[in-house]
């Protein structure tokens, strides 16, 4: 009997066995087949998870689609554009790492030789090269009947390159070529088998335009007369650094507009949150808002500062097209927009000098203007620098030269005396300037709103002197401050809320008297 259990249970344990060695083995097999699928699927090969819509986005338009072949798809063109600009992508990634890796998934065997040889002699000799493609113009010159070959130009490609010896800088250059490729489809993707660079066609001279402000001399001019700006740096005083959210009410902002006007300003400076505004991806109702506000300044004769970027703090090269999508979906909109002074490309950029690199940074804000003036030349640029030492930077690129002041006035005619001397004679806008008239244990009581009085009728009587112009900071009092705007140290946080001109209570500050002169 005891026998009988005993082979029961050998063989028991041999069938449990021989079905888990099964299921171990059919485990295994399942997981190399789901391996060799994910493989095959072109989005996992590459190293870089390429996705264009988020990484890499160039200005593109096709200048023609006739051709001596076969009428091609939408579906097809689409195809060919997508492979196209990732073989941009992916060569620029190999030529910054010195990686070729992926480069097999975009260009056929015989057209890498010369990618992989340039990227072992860079590796040899210690080279590497960043870039990015700002324009492409492409045109289909051939199309095959069997819709697996494409010969397109390219006109017009606008390069911006960097490159570093030892991983310091050496050469930086930003160029437009053009280029005819002979595209094949391969394994249901498009690969490149041929790319010649070739004479760039010479440029058809862009329509001209009466622009809404223009520079003469050292003075801004709106509706052929000089403008002197008088204004005031806005956000409403429920929803200040949020001023576009879900709170946003045009009715209240065109109240605040209407105090404004009535206190003898002419001007506001509003600003737009990169990430709040959608990124690449601008989203209709954000500029809907914007419109709402504009057209509220136009109707009542004021002008409009509007700042781009705020918030926004990274200049590496491989993001620059993503901010142009940014810019152009904003700026052109509103390139015929007559309440619009200027755009203001970036609040204190040089406040990010020593994170992300003085070089990073200029080479950034440079091409933004070049990019900003094609999207709409008939508004003023200019770039609002934290103070008159680095305001001097970029000074031939903009129209104006805006800055910052929250220094001694005793020194404000002599540092501006100073910047006068070193901006070509270029007209200068004193962005923001102000007092907190905090009064309490952070600054040992020693401020108030009699202090702030004092120093805004002082620096009024500085700027009347000279007729400057200038946008103080700012209409209201606020009850809070984002982490984000002034840090978390409560010294820095509460004396930020107390800058205004009008308290939380919707009662004027005596510096009232002095908000213009």
């Amino acid at each position: 009997m005891r026998n009988s259990i005993n082979k029961n249970i050998y063989r028991g344990i041999l069938i449990l066995t021989f079905v888990a060695v099964n299921a171990f083995i059919l485990y295994g097999a399942s997981s190399v087949l789901g391996y060799l699928k994910t493989g095959a699927d072109r989005s996992t090969m590459l190293h870089t998870e390429i996705k264009s819509v988020d990484i890499y986005l160039p200005k593109t338009t096709w200048s023609s689609l006739d051709n001596p072949g076969r009428p091609i798809s939408d579906e097809a063109l689409n195809s060919i554009e997508d492979n196209y600009l990732k073989s941009w992508y992916i060569t620029n990634i190999a030529y910054a790492t010195n990686d070729p890796y992926g480069i097999e998934d975009f260009y056929t065997d015989s057209a890498r030789v010369h990618i992989y040889e340039t990227i072992k002699l860079n590796k040899k000799e210690h080279i590497t090269i960043e870039s990015t493609t700002l324009n492409h113009e492409p045109k289909l010159d051939f199309y095959s009947e069997d819709g697996t070959l494409a010969v397109i130009s390219d006109d017009n490609v606008i390069e911006h390159q960097k490159t570093y010896k030892n991983k310091e800088l050496i050469f930086t250059e930003t160029d437009t070529s053009s280029y005819q490729l002979l595209l094949l489809l391969e394994d249901g993707f498009w690969r490149i088998r041929h790319k010649i660079k070739k004479p760039n066609p010479s440029n058809i001279a862009s329509e001209k335009t009466t622009p809404f402000a223009y520079i003469q001399g050292s003075n801004i001019i709106v509706n052929n007369i000089p403008f002197i700006t008088k204004g005031i740096n806005y956000y409403p005083q429920n929803t200040p650094w949020n001023m576009f959210g879900e709170n946003f009410d045009i009715h209240v902002i065109e109240k605040d507009l209407k105090i404004i006007k009535d206190s003898k300003l002419n001007s506001i400076r509003i600003f737009l949150q990169y990430e709040d505004f959608g990124k690449a991806h601008v989203p209709y109702n954000k500029i809907e808002k914007l419109k709402m506000v504009l057209d509220t300044a136009e109707k009542l004769d004021l002008k409009v500062v509007v700042t781009l970027f705020d918030f926004y703090g990274d200049y590496s090269l491989m993001n620059w097209t993503l901010t142009h999508r940014h810019a152009e979906q904003i700026v052109s909109f509103f390139k015929n927009h007559k309440a619009i002074l200027a755009w203001d490309i970036k609040n204190e950029p040089d406040l990010d000098f020593e994170s992300r690199n003085k070089e990073v940074v200029c080479s950034w804000l440079n091409q933004m203007i070049v990019e900003v003036k094609k999207f709409d030349p008939n508004h003023l640029i200019t770039i609002g620098w934290s103070s008159p030492e680095v305001a001097v930077n970029l000074a031939t690129k903009v129209d104006f030269v805006s800055y910052h002041y929250y220094k001694q006035i005793e020194n404000f005619s002599s540092d501006i005396k100073l910047l006068k001397q070193n901006t070509f004679g270029k007209p200068l806008v004193l962005q923001e300037f102000g007092l907190s008239s905090y009064n309490g244990v952070w600054n040992a009581f020693r401020g108030g709103e009699t202090q702030q009085a004092n120093y805004h009728k002082k620096m009024q009587e500085n700027l009347k002197k000279d007729s400057l112009a200038f946008m103080s900071w700012s209409l209201y009092d606020f009850k809070s401050i984002p982490t984000s705007v002034a840090g978390i140290l409560p010294w820095r946080k509460t004396k930020q809320k107390y800058f205004g001109f009008i308290n939380e209570n919707g009662d004027e500050k005596p510096s009232f008297s002095y908000i213009t002169y």
